[in-house]
């Protein structure tokens, strides 16, 4: 999920679109701890190189077209009907040889992608396209989910299924997987040496994942400590079992694989240029604990109820590779820094200049490196964001990949770059490809229904969007957005807690105001997204503009802001210097007013609140009426905004809120936090009648059938023929 490989056609595209969790999957030898820990200079040294040359090539790239797409993490699961048993399949490997031979055969034609994760029981599905610049593209999504969906349920056995689940509830209980294998801590060539996860529920089909995890547990200098807080009922007994010494009410886990080990649905966006990604990334930033607080979905662990709603703590302490020093538990000696997170984590820093006063946290960084940075033309704000990255080691390394052409290749830069797992990342474009500056969005947990995961990808698509159009400024304090990563995975967070965000302006209501009327403002500014239309433009039933003069438009999303009266924005072209790092297109012009922060509920964020922020559904349905969609696009549309206000509203609840519920409720439960066996098949067995649209569960998704929307897997021919002519997803 994490790395973009060279494209130039829509299914290559897609595939670089797949990025994967663990960094780039190169092959060869990995190498030892110790043998990594000695090159650990070396790469950092020739990956900052690589950095400065990629950057120069590619500093001044203009124009790139919208495209986009999810990713979405599975997990295989069991049933063992007789004893009422659910079980993680250990059979992702065998599964993915079979799920690649369509694109092996066809790579230009094949409607999904498939790769390995970290779990021996996981895969992720990628669109075999990246969506683009139509509107009509958003009715693609849910239609492609299902598809990927069906295609490996195809492939498994009748009492097998395929569960986009944000976590496996009896993850590390005795005897989770399928076949049976049982840890082993005491074993010296175990990876992980966990007391709960066995190192054969690490994927086996590629040296890197047990090499990260026997990497981060020796660079730690001991297993990793994952500490969640057990949900205390009447009944629940204390210590729990495997709580740490004075910490009896503690669930611990001590795996990298309880993280890894975790699902998640993200998106990666193309940016039209450098200054367009940067300001996509420092904007989006602090949605990221709104999105994951939304998104909830994981409230138990290893069998038992926590207190906690989401995985994003888990995954962080999971990977945690900080040694005590770093950690701030002894004096410095052997390591050069204090360091306040893990490599997992949110984000520490802003990109654009706008944002720069907004970095109220002290960033540690290798002044080394920032100064290499500087002197190789990095501007400030960016130097100290790779130079925070490079204070990591690398923690996977192969033989063949120790010596490299820095002109050419970037494999240094991403080993580092990679394993930065923050909720938000800058990703350069790859060297000698068609792809551009993209940005990565990353928090969201997984939702059980195809539905739901397609309305937030779309969501938060039409977001990025309206930022762009509206020129919207969400930019909120680092060390608010920091607060707000902790209360998002609060218990029933969504409805109960607050976060800080930042008030609306007038400006921005202006703006609004304006592009819902399809007006231009003193500096020319147009709706962004009707590429080329005028005010004479009218749409027939299919969502193609028609001028006067017969010749037929077709609505698209462009990037950039889109100034077409003096002549910037065309393709995107948004104004800014070469190295986005001085533009003037600020995203407010009213800051004095627009300082204030309030602590805002779910729902007053995204329905918003008289006089303090007019709410995100608002905003994206303001853009919509400036924009012409097909009837079918515009009604799926609908839907999605409607699922994401009632959730937002308290109405319907959050998968994690559904779950704590199912469990609560079930005649076996012994109100003592234990999920058994019982529960845990019960409970999947139910996810698994409702992702098949066999059963209707009003709590999650009201009492409409969800599968109503007007989704499908091809673009209209109306519209189709228009591709050709307005450039999206085309073949350059």
């Amino acid at each position: 999920m994490h790395f973009f490989y060279a494209i130039l056609s829509i299914a290559q595209f897609a595939t670089v679109l797949h990025v994967y969790t663990m960094g780039l999957l190169s092959e060869g030898s990995p190498l030892s701890w110790e043998e990594t820990k000695k090159l650990a200079d070396h790469v950092r040294e020739h990956g900052i190189n690589q950095f400065i040359n990629l950057y120069h090539r590619l500093k001044d790239r203009q124009g790139d077209i919208l495209k986009w797409g999810d990713e979405v993490e599975y997990i295989i699961v069991k049933f063992d009907d007789e004893q009422k048993v659910a079980r993680v399949a250990l059979k992702a490997k065998d599964l993915l040889e079979k799920l690649n031979e369509k694109e092996l055969a066809d790579p230009k034609n094949v409607k999904s992608l498939w790769r390995p994760e970290y779990g021996a029981y996981m895969i992720e599905g990628t669109p075999g396209k990246p969506f683009g610049g139509l509107m009509a593209h958003f009715n693609l999504v849910e239609a492609n989910m299902r598809y990927r969906r069906e295609e490996v349920t195809e492939l498994l056995g009748s009492d097998e299924c395929v569960m986009s689940i944000t976590n496996f509830p009896r993850l590390g209980s005795p005897n989770f997987t399928y076949p049976l294998a049982q840890p082993h801590p005491e074993d010296p060539l175990s990876s992980a040496r966990s007391l709960y996860f066995p190192d054969e529920a690490i994927f086996p089909g590629h040296p890197r994942f047990k090499t990260l995890t026997r990497n981060i547990r020796k660079r730690r200098g001991e297993k990793v400590s994952i500490k969640l807080k057990v949900f205390k009922d009447v009944k629940t007994k204390l210590p729990v079992e495997g709580a740490p010494p004075g910490e009896p009410d503690v669930v611990l886990l001590d795996a990298m694989g309880f993280g890894m080990g975790c699902c998640c649905l993200q998106l990666t966006f193309q940016a039209c240029n450098i200054t367009e990604a940067r300001r996509l990334y420092d904007q989006l930033a602090p949605l990221c604990p709104i999105m994951l607080a939304l998104t909830a979905a994981s409230p138990i662990y290893r069998g038992y109820l926590t207190e906690s709603d989401c995985r994003w703590n888990v995954i962080s302490s999971s990977v945690d590779c900080r040694t005590e020093e770093e950690r701030g538990l002894t004096p410095l000696k052997e390591q050069k820094f204090r360091i306040a997170k893990s490599r997992y984590d949110s984000i520490d820093s802003y990109l654009s200049p706008e944002a720069a006063k907004y970095n109220d946290v002290p960033l540690t960084y290798d002044e080394d490196v920032y100064q290499r940075l500087i002197e190789g033309g990095i501007d400030h704000l960016l130097a100290q964001h790779v130079a925070h990255l490079f204070i990591r080691d690398t923690v996977s390394l192969f033989s063949e990949k120790v010596h490299q052409n820095d002109e050419e290749d970037t494999d240094h830069f991403e080993n580092i770059q990679s394993t930065n797992w923050q909720t938000m990342r800058f990703k350069p474009p790859p060297p000698n490809s068609s792809i551009g500056w993209r940005v990565e969005f990353r928090p969201c947990e997984a939702q059980i229904s195809d539905f739901e995961n397609a309305a937030i990808v779309c969501f938060v698509v039409l977001l990025t969007r309206v930022i762009l159009s509206y020129q919207l400024n969400f930019l909120t304090p680092i060390s608010k957005v920091d607060e707000n990563m902790q209360t998002a995975q609060k218990r029933d967070a969504c409805r109960s807690e607050k976060f800080w965000f930042r008030k609306s302006s007038k400006s921005t209501e202006q703006r609004a105001a304006q592009a819902a009327n399809g007006t231009r403002n003193g500096n020319g500014i147009t709706t962004n997204g009707i590429n080329g239309t005028n005010g004479n433009a009218t749409a027939n039933g299919n969502g193609i503009l028609k001028e006067e003069n017969g010749h037929a438009k077709t609505p698209v999303m462009t990037n950039g802001t889109s100034k077409p009266m003096n002549g910037h924005g065309i393709n995107g072209q948004a104004s800014m210097n070469g190295s986005g790092a001085d533009s003037d297109e600020h995203t407010d012009t009213d800051d004095e007013e627009n300082e204030l922060f309030q602590l805002l509920t779910i729902n007053e964020i995204f329905n918003g609140k008289p006089n303090v922020f007019p709410g995100l559904v608002p905003l994206i349905r303001s853009y919509l009426q400036s924009m012409e969609v097909d009837t079918d696009t515009h009604c799926t549309i609908e839907q999605y905004l409607r699922f994401i206000q009632k959730r937002a509203a308290g109405e319907l609840i959050t998968t994690a809120t559904w779950m704590r519920e199912q469990v609560l409720n079930h005649p076996d439960y012994k109100q003592d936090s234990v999920v058994s066996d019982q529960i845990n098949y019960d409970l999947l067995k139910r996810i698994q009648r409702i992702q098949e649209g066999k059963h209707i569960e009003p709590a999650l998704l009201g009492q409409l059938n969800h599968s109503k929307t007007k989704t499908k897997d091809f673009i209209p021919p109306a519209l189709q023929k228009q591709l050709a002519k307005n450039g999206c997803c085309e073949e350059k």
